[in-house]
């Protein structure tokens, strides 16, 4: 299979781009202990966006690896997972932001964060912040204890360990290098991202 498009997403930052129906994006941790989040909008109704809520309802499970789909807050097969070297992602928590920062951590709100990183790119295609909903967060590691409590752990991934998603519909895709110092083991390192 050949890329039509490889690309890298510096530490911190954030990008958005179309993806075409039928194609393939893969994510890759470049260096390892990196996470990446990923939303998703329908090309074609910018209102139609990927659901946490629904892909848990439909598959049944919080891990989801290669075979899952990830379904639309209309329960349309948005994207489908084809390749997965980890087996361990988050699909519970929202994207780090400036108010999660200065709340959980005393940071100042000029601290980057996936959220703010991902309403620039997203405004660029006409998709205010207001509708970015919990993302796919690729590669991070949360542990869930019998009291629902959750912790969120040093990611499992090493360098080139990858995960790769087939759209089902035309999409308009977000994707970051987390800014948040906890779910990346207290360093910053880009991702990788091509499409097939």
């Amino acid at each position: 299979m050949k890329a039509v498009l490889e690309n890298r997403i510096e530490p911190q930052t954030g990008v958005a781009f179309s993806l075409e129906r039928g194609r393939t994006l893969r994510i890759t941790d470049l260096e390892g202990e990196q996470v990446a989040d990923l939303i998703a909008f329908s090309l074609a109704d910018s209102a139609e966006w990927l659901s946490s809520g629904r892909s848990i309802d439909y598959a049944g499970t919080i891990n989801f690896t290669t075979g899952h789909v990830l379904y639309s807050n209309r329960s349309t097969a948005m994207l489908t997972i084809v390749e997965d070297t980890v087996a361990r992602h988050d699909f519970l928590f929202s994207p780090c932001s400036a108010e999660m920062f200065e709340r959980l951590y005393g940071f100042d709100r000029g601290h980057p964060s996936c959220f703010s990183n991902l309403a620039s790119a997203l405004a660029q295609h006409g998709i205010d912040s207001d509708r970015i909903p919990t993302t796919f967060n690729v590669f991070m590691n949360i542990e869930m204890a019998a009291d629902g409590r959750v912790d969120v752990r040093p990611p499992i991934s090493k360098a080139g360990d990858h995960f790769a998603v087939r759209a089902e519909i035309d999409l308009i895709v977000g994707l970051t290098a987390c800014s948040a110092e906890q779910s990346n083991n207290w360093r910053f390192k880009p991702i990788g991202y091509s499409i097939f």
